[in-house]
């Protein structure tokens, strides 16, 4: 594939610090998804033609101009889907949708809480959720809450204090599900922040580098929440497409056609040029980045 577009996230941060288990071994070309043409079509490709696009779950190598990958992690484009948006909705909008339907499978009607809610996973749950029919209420800093309401949800300041007692301000039964960017020290709060009997779905290890520290937020994912009359979860993208690709090739293609349909727009906070990958990386480290940011090689 001659690469056009690849999506910039937090977990090339976490890979390029060593933090992450799927990593490959240094030195390696970061890049968790990408999209472009195909270039070239060699044994076991049937089924694609040169020229056509098509998207992949990289996991690494999207930052680069050409990516030589099995035909089995290539997923066709359709017509108006942009190249950046394209990039952009492989890994924040496939880790919510599997989050959404086929984990928590939510139900029009219910209510739901996103932590991390202005990055790429908590905007593209918001907007997933919103189609869905759920009531949302997304969980970020105050100059942030402008972006939420844009997307449909209840903005919470995390920062006003805890999160229990903001979101059960507004929902004083508890919400039916939250969705936490895992966190360590926040889970407890957000298990606090749900009914009795439903569940909490962690992804991602944002502010849980080293075993130790992954260890007690996991016991505190299942024990604690079991312990409290709740559900704890846990959802890792690439854990599931190494075991099973199917639901990947499932559901990123009904994702593209959101964008094509006009049903959501993929919140891309800035595009780089390729050759400013660093530049992006170091953008997005700062916590600054609302949405997306992806780099662009056309």
């Amino acid at each position: 594939m001659r690469v056009r577009a690849a999506g910039v996230g937090s977990t090339d941060l976490l890979m390029l610090a060593g933090n992450y288990r799927y990593a490959p071994k240094m030195p390696f070309v970061p890049g968790y998804e990408a999209a472009g043409v195909v270039e070239a079509i060699g044994a076991g490709g049937a089924g694609f033609e040169v020229g056509q696009r098509v998207a992949a779950f990289t996991v690494y190598g999207g930052f680069a101009e050409l990516l030589v990958r099995g035909a089995e992690h290539f997923v066709p484009v359709p017509g108006g889907v942009s190249d950046r948006d394209a990039a952009a909705v492989v890994l924040n909008y496939v880790t919510a949708w599997q989050m959404i339907h086929r984990v928590a499978k939510v139900q029009p009607g219910q209510t739901a809480l996103v932590t991390g809610a202005a990055g790429g996973v908590g905007t593209a749950a918001l907007q997933l959720l919103r189609l869905a029919g759920a009531k949302t209420y997304g969980a970020t800093s105050a100059p942030k809450h402008a972006t939420l309401r844009s997307l449909g949800a209840t903005p919470i300041d995390y920062r006003a204090g805890s999160i229990d007692r903001l979101t059960r301000a507004l929902e004083p039964g508890g919400v039916d599900y939250v969705f936490e960017a895992v966190g360590g020290a926040n889970i407890g709060p957000c298990i606090g922040a749900l009914r009795r009997d439903v569940t909490l779905v962690g992804f991602g290890f944002m502010n849980a580098p080293g075993m130790l520290s992954q260890l007690a937020t996991f016991a505190n994912l299942f024990v604690g929440a079991r312990l409290r009359g709740r559900r704890g979860k846990f959802y890792g993208i690439t854990m599931l497409y190494r075991k099973d690709a199917r639901p990947l090739h499932e559901d990123l293609p009904k994702i593209f056609t959101l964008p094509a349909e006009r049903k959501i727009d993929p919140l891309v906070n800035r595009t780089f040029p390729l050759l400013e990958a660093r530049q992006a990386l170091e953008l997005l480290a700062a916590s600054s980045v609302e949405g997306k940011i992806v780099l662009t090689n056309s």
